[in-house]
């Protein structure tokens, strides 16, 4: 009875590691969780121009060496297409592309030719018969997207869709749409850098929050295989408001740079702003650091960046936003060889982390010699040539820098 329902008992299904094809650039395999899954669907979005049809193009290329790939446009010509793979330098790739709008033409194409991979740019110029309505509409991303879901199932194509993304960053488009997929992906960058990350906001088959590098060249995306040398500036000389933490991004850890700026307010109202931290929690910080702390920026502007672009979203950014902070109030130099990481309570505890030592010992291959992180995430062996000092309090870790 069980068989002719479908039903069965979950001890007796077959245990069987996802088959991957890598894709060859390393910091997307990175991302995808170790490659593409046959039958996965990706949605990949971003900001106009940031990089995604540039990405795809050097992928599908990469790919087209061991699979069949088909690429479909709805926003660009053929002969567009053929002059980014030049101007790619990837004119002789054996890609397949297709100029094409309707779904059902796109999905009868694509189970004729069977492709390994099937790129959609862009879901939102996908219409399907069925429907009267507009392209990029509610009702038309929905049923496009649904068809080529049910296609990648069926046919085990791996298929990636580009999203474009509203002014507020998200993927434009019903909210359903990122919930049919398997895979999200966002491109973030700063206005003007070359720098990209592609982060995984959602991924079935490896780690969310997983991000991958690259830099645009004038030949495209190139990998960046270590971005910490990227994200800390190493000033010739120590200087006020600037630390380096460890952050963990997915996978790898991650070494960035927090800077602050403290200055006497220049109006009436107090601005407290924070770029690639949360807004809300800086409030929170500097409210620690006056009760517990006894350091007081009343009447002070208070910014914070992370450089480079990159977004933290863990606790563990707490204690190097707060201590650049005081760095930057008291105009007191943190040492250039200092790194730290901590969660910062409202009780002025300092909490600790996941993956404390390998986050030290990444610190400590890119030639940091002290550290100043939770008590709780000091290694009892320590890590090769690298001073740890543990601190349970922020008053601790205040005297730590001073």
């Amino acid at each position: 009875m069980g068989s002719e329902t479908g039903v069965r008992r979950l001890d007796q299904i077959s245990e069987h590691p996802e088959e991957r094809t890598q894709i060859g650039l390393s910091e997307l395999d990175r991302v995808l969780g170790g490659g593409l899954v046959p039958g996965s669907v990706t949605l990949i979005g971003g900001d106009p121009g940031i990089g995604k049809s540039t990405l795809l193009m050097q992928a599908a290329s990469r790919l087209s060496e061991d699979v069949r790939v088909l690429y479909v446009t709805g926003e660009e010509s053929l002969r567009q297409l053929s002059l980014r793979a030049r101007r790619l330098q990837l004119r002789d790739t054996g890609v397949q592309v297709l100029a094409e709008t309707q779904v059902e033409q796109v999905v009868a194409t694509a189970a004729k030719l069977r492709p390994g991979l099937l790129v959609i740019d862009s879901i939102q110029t996908m219409v399907s018969d069925g429907l009267t309505s507009a392209a990029g509409t509610v009702s038309q991303v929905r049923e496009s997207a649904a068809q080529l879901v049910r296609l990648a199932k069926e046919q085990g194509i791996a298929v990636i869709l580009v999203g474009h993304v509203t002014k507020e960053g998200s993927i434009a488009g019903p909210r359903v749409l990122e919930h049919m997929v398997d895979t999200v992906l966002y491109f973030e960058s700063d206005a003007g850098s070359r720098l990209r990350l592609i982060r995984a906001v959602k991924n079935r088959f490896g780690a969310a929050n997983e991000i991958g590098v690259f830099a645009m060249t004038g030949e495209g995306l190139r990998e960046v295989p270590n971005p910490s040398a990227i994200f800390i500036s190493r000033h010739d000389l120590a200087v006020p408001g600037s630390v380096v933490m460890v952050a963990r991004e997915g996978t790898r850890p991650l070494l960035v740079e927090v800077q602050a700026l403290v200055d006497d307010g220049q109006s009436g109202h107090v601005r407290r702003l924070s770029v690639g931290l949360e807004q809300n929690r800086l409030a929170l910080l500097l409210a620690v650091a006056h009760r517990h702390g006894g350091v007081s920026v009343a009447g002070q502007d208070v910014f914070v960046n992370v450089v480079g672009g990159v977004r933290i979203g863990e606790t563990a950014a707490d204690l190097p936003a707060l201590l650049a902070a005081v760095s930057s109030l008291r105009d007191q130099p943190i040492a250039r060889e200092l790194v730290c990481f901590g969660e910062v309570g409202l009780a002025g505890e300092i909490r600790p982390v996941p993956f404390g030592e390998e986050r030290l010992r990444e610190a400590a291959k890119h030639g940091f010699t002290k550290a100043v992180v939770p008590v709780a995430n000091k290694p009892r062996n320590g890590v090769p040539g690298l001073e740890i000092l543990g601190v349970q309090r922020v008053a601790e870790a205040l005297h730590a820098i001073s």
